[in-house]
């Protein structure tokens, strides 16, 4: 029989095998018997399976043929059961690993065959093909095969597939191995490990999970059935994972062993732990593995810090709802304050009392705007949406808000130039993170000191930080404090929540800092020696450079020159026409988004779309996306009283699209414009 012939069929029948083997891994003989079975189906004839047991002898045999009396007389003939593995045969095939192939000279049936010698007259067998399983690089027995008539051998192509059956057979007795050990295992702790209150986890010899309960499934973040196969090192920090390397060791020489440990959950947040570990022993009395009982401490611990949390997100809530619902009205007034009293500045003569008027008017208005800003940053909750922020603008933004924190014991030097990178993130939450390491920077200066802020770009390699750290360009932010400076033991833990030195102290700005960098993919790293001071680096991110941005492609990006205004409220769309007009833009001005969809479609060519957010009879997204209908590319520039992360789904910005925050003035106004759609505008000829 050639294999050409063989060879399509055959690939079924043998995943026909394989199937019918993985459904029967629950009981051993059936394996045998499937095999067995499939190998006289595919090459004929008659077939058995001996087989290894626990014992190291050899098990029940498993044989079949055609004819029944010949199965029957087989199975006697060639029955192992309670032999040991010392014969000839048995030898040739656990050491070569190799079919052994045999047939008859002349007329006579074999002799020479694995069998009993009290198993009686042998049936009449003239070629047999002996295939040696090894499972798990270890023999285990042998697949045999037998023709009964006269002149009978098997090609080379039948001994090939004699070996892919033992092949498959293997694979099966090794999982159906692999079920029953684990099912005894089960059995044997199941009741005791379902009812007890505590986390149960039982690893392997490597630390990697095989069982877990309920309960710990609650502790580490993750449904029991997911933390199977996960290696317990995955859930601490590097400090837990040596201790862990250090109780696997001791629970590998006999002893348990009992001790507090930081457990980190699948969702970033650490819990602490009481972990109390014994070692498990194989069917050979061989080290297999350790019960792992974890209880959670964390509320004991950490009750006071946890009170103090809530309480503070209770009124940060409370006062984000407060302060959301008044700003965007509140923003739409110092628009038009602030660009009305920056046009009289302009008019009036430098010196007069019309221009000091107008100037003490912007100062009142930028003191409001910033203020306004720092309420929604600290109040609002979560769920808003990242923007692109340069960083140089951030950091002058949050000049103010340092000094006023530091206080007037301590000096500020802030060092960056106009080329360091964007990042994306959200601007209130990247606010608080600096204005934290201000807060500690003060808490760890009470006579008086300097703190230094730095920013530049780098480019870096994946790891290169640190161990899962970011690659590519970062943004490298520093801020040095001279203060008192932490031990090792007070660094390594500066940013675990409710860690803290003081004791009217929640434990939650280094935390929070921490927490906001991560969730934008950056990395946060402390230096600090006591009586010298501290040194935070912030790694974030830099936000991949739009086409045609400034940075990048100045001199090829379209100009503009005519420019549709759409604002419901008509004093602020004619505060922003008089604030560009004059830098030479073409201006048409809308009060309702439906009367600038109509223009558009009846044959305006506006070059950019200035529009607020919230309108009654259409949203600034949804009118945008309407007139891209006519004017794919056109670019879009936002105005809203909210903040970008404040208006969340509201807003998706794309390459070509912009948000202004109210109030603005004009310079911020045409600064967003050039960013936008390029440097100068030009006036159209048709």
């Amino acid at each position: 029989m050639g294999m050409g012939v063989m060879a399509y069929p055959l690939r079924y029948a043998l995943a026909d095998l394989a199937h019918a083997l993985s459904r029967a891994t629950h009981d051993p003989y059936d394996v045998q018997v499937i095999a067995a079975q499939a190998a006289a189906d595919m090459i004929g004839d008659g077939a058995a399976v001996v087989l290894l047991g626990d014992d190291g002898r050899y098990g029940p045999i498993a044989a079949t043929h055609p004819d029944d009396e010949a199965a029957r007389r087989l199975a006697v003939w060639l029955d192992r059961h309670g032999d040991a593995p010392d014969d000839d045969f048995s030898a040739t095939l656990a050491a070569g690993r190799r079919p052994i192939v045999a047939s008859a000279e002349g007329s006579a049936p074999l002799t020479e065959l694995p069998s009993r010698t009290d198993s009686g007259p042998a049936p009449a067998v003239y070629a047999a093909v002996l295939c040696p399983v090894i499972v798990d690089n270890a023999y285990a027995g042998y697949l045999i095969l037998t023709r009964g008539a006269p002149g009978g051998f098997y090609a080379a192509a039948e001994v090939e597939l004699a070996r892919d059956v033992a092949g498959e057979l293997a694979l099966a007795v090794s999982s159906a191995r692999a079920t029953r050990r684990l099912r005894r295992s089960e059995e044997k702790y199941r009741r005791v490990l379902e009812t007890v209150p505590e986390g149960v986890l039982q690893l392997d010899t490597e630390g990697v999970t095989t069982y877990a309960n309920e309960p710990i499934g609650v502790v580490l973040g993750l449904p029991r059935e997911q933390l199977v196969g996960l290696p317990l090192r995955g859930f601490l920090d590097k400090v837990g994972q040596q201790e862990l390397n250090r109780r696997l060791t001791e629970c590998q020489a006999g002893r348990s062993t009992v001790g507090a440990a930081r457990l980190m959950r699948a969702d970033g947040s650490r819990r602490s732990a009481r972990m109390s570990m014994m070692p498990l022993t194989d069917d050979h009395g061989a080290f297999g593995g350790v019960v792992c009982m974890i209880t959670d401490t964390t509320d004991h611990i950490d009750a006071r810090g946890l009170k103090r949390q809530l309480d503070h997100l209770r009124r940060l809530d409370s006062l984000g709802q407060l302060i959301g619902g008044l700003s965007h009205d509140f923003n739409n007034l110092l628009t038009v304050v602030s660009g009305s009293a920056e046009m009289l500045a302009g008019a009036a003569a430098e010196g007069s009392e019309q221009h000091r008027l107008a100037t003490d008017i912007l100062e009142a208005v930028d003191t409001g705007r910033t203020l306004t800003h720092q309420l929604l940053a600290f109040g609002r909750s979560d769920g808003g949406r990242p923007e692109i922020i340069p960083v140089p603008d951030l950091l002058t933004d949050v000049q103010s808000l340092f000094s006023r924190t530091l206080g007037e014991h301590i000096g500020l030097d802030m060092a960056f130039g106009p080329d360091v990178w964007a990042v994306r993130a959200e601007r209130g939450p990247l606010e608080q993170a600096l204005v934290n390491l201000a807060a500690n920077a003060r808490d760890a200066m009470l006579h008086g000191g300097m703190v230094r802020v730095a920013a530049s770009n780098e480019t870096v390699a994946a790891g290169q930080l640190g161990e899962d750290t970011p690659g590519g360009r970062l943004v490298h932010l520093v801020v040095q404090d001279t203060g008192v400076g932490m031990s090792d033991e007070t660094r390594q833990r500066a940013l675990e929540p409710f860690f803290t030195t003081r004791a009217t102290a929640a434990g939650l700005g280094l935390a929070t800092t921490a927490g906001i960098v991560r969730a934008v993919g950056g990395h946060i790293t402390l230096e600090s020696q006591p009586r010298i001071g501290t040194t935070v680096h912030l790694y974030l991110p830099a936000a991949e450079q739009r086409p045609g941005s400034a940075t990048a492609h100045e001199a090829t990006r379209s100009v503009i020159g005519r420019v549709l205004i759409v604002e419901d409220q008509p004093e602020v769309g004619r505060l922003v026409q008089r604030l560009i007009e004059p830098a030479g833009y073409a201006i048409t001005v809308a009060t309702d988004a439906l009367e600038a969809v109509a223009q558009v479609a009846a044959g305006a060519h506006p070059d950019l779309l200035i529009t607020d957010v919230v309108m009654p009879a259409m949203t600034g997204p949804e009118l945008a996306a309407a007139l891209r209908t006519h004017r794919p590319e056109l670019p879009v520039l936002y105005m809203s009283g909210y903040t970008a992360a404040s208006l969340g789904p509201q807003l998706e910005l794309d390459d070509n699209s912009m948000l202004v925050e109210k109030p603005f003035t004009r310079s911020t106004l045409l600064g967003a414009i050039r960013s936008l759609c390029g440097p100068q505008p030009v006036r159209p000829t048709d």
